[in-house]
């Protein structure tokens, strides 16, 4: 089975099967798509999931169903993949710099998080927050911050406006003897679509980011979900 009945809506995933062939290049602007009869027969779906997802594609501007002509593409998917998740601590700090994302804080409370004995020794105490960073107006990751409470109150103002890494690695008296990060793909959940604006189920990457100062303590622990159509990784293999 290409497609799976258990999740999704079949019509949006084909919709987004289209859109991939667009976006790849497979369907060239100007070409035809194939015929319903072929869609139909190719994916093993009734004709009015074919019409629906053809119509999705269609109100985003990428095809247009003519009359007695078939369906052309039309245009192609914006590419915003402007996002690079860097690999070095300081690019890290970098980016977060010059992006200059718009914040909107969603939780801050005192809470202890979920470390296991390869991460370090935990704080006595960490300050939680909660976070959406926006680029252009459009969101682009949920983060969840847990930072140690003493490096939290030598800045309380700063850290609950500004990025936290930026301004974590400028403090004069902080010192970051490791920093690690973990990317895995994921899907959205119902909570993390909405506050991204993206469809139950679409790619994600998850990014756990923990920094320990001397001692193994664990200054610093970031859980980012990143929409999928922002991000690339770019790794030098012969670095």
């Amino acid at each position: 089975m290409i497609l799976d009945n258990a999740e999704v809506p079949l019509y949006v995933q084909l919709a987004e099967l289209f859109r991939q062939r667009i976006a790849k290049g497979v369907w060239k602007e100007g070409d035809r798509l194939p015929s319903l009869d072929q869609l139909v027969g190719e994916f093993h779906v009734a004709r009015v999931t074919v019409r629906q997802a053809i119509e999705r594609l269609a109100r985003d501007g990428l095809v247009s169903p003519q009359r007695g002509r078939g369906t052309f593409v039309t245009g192609a998917p914006r590419s915003d993949r402007w996002l690079r998740v860097e690999t070095s601590l300081r690019n890290l700090a970098d980016v977060y710099r010059d992006t200059q994302p718009t914040i909107l804080s969603i939780d801050e409370s005192t809470r202890s998080p979920l470390l296991t004995d390869a991460d370090g020794v935990a704080a006595p105490q960490y300050v939680y927050m909660r976070r959406v960073h926006a680029h252009e107006g459009r969101p682009y990751c949920v983060i969840d911050i847990y930072l140690d409470a003493e490096i939290f109150r030598r800045a309380p103002a700063r850290f609950r406006k500004e990025t936290v890494i930026p301004l974590l690695t400028a403090l004069p008296d902080v010192r970051i003897a490791t920093a690690r990060q973990v990317l895995t793909i994921s899907t959205a959940d119902l909570e993390i679509a909405r506050l991204l604006a993206i469809s139950v189920n679409a790619p994600v990457a998850d990014v756990r980011r923990v920094f320990t100062s001397a001692g193994r303590r664990v200054i610093y622990l970031g859980e980012v979900t990143y929409r999928g159509d922002f991000v690339h990784v770019e790794f030098d293999l012969k670095a």
